[in-house]
């Protein structure tokens, strides 16, 4: 009794129909992961190099049952205007105040400004929601 062989000898007969496709396979995934790549690089990049102004909140203080302080630092293109936006909410989450910052200095590229946000209930946070040049 011999035994029977299962398989084709080995590069006689060239690459079976699915090692063929396993092999298409393979270079349209890598043509596909690389062009998706390059398409989150060119939004990230568009996203960053296209505002003119972006904010960080430095610090918030709970101030009174009606107002929160907010301490902002905005940085922006010279000429740049345009305004951010700024909210607190309370311990449940919902938003008890809200408040658009102009930023219209000419000339400055750094502001440090500390805004007051009126509220209708105690909020516990700020946060910065947004900032959009004219």
């Amino acid at each position: 009794m011999s035994g029977v062989r299962e398989q084709l000898p080995e590069s006689r007969y060239g690459r079976s129909a699915d090692q063929r496709a396993d092999r298409r396979l393979k270079v349209l995934g890598a043509v596909l992961g690389a062009g998706f790549l390059a398409m989150v690089g060119w939004f990230g990049y568009d996203y960053i190099a296209g505002q003119k102004i972006s904010a960080e909140m430095i610090k918030f203080d709970v101030t009174s049952d009606t107002e929160v302080q907010a301490h902002l630092e905005i940085r922006k293109n010279a000429d740049a205007t345009g305004s951010c936006t700024v909210r607190s909410r309370s311990a449940d989450g919902a938003e008890v105040g809200r408040l658009d910052v102009r930023v219209d200095q000419r000339g400055e590229t750094r502001i440090d400004q500390v805004v007051k946000i009126r509220t209708t209930a105690r909020g516990t946070t700020a946060e910065l929601v947004q900032c959009t040049d004219d």
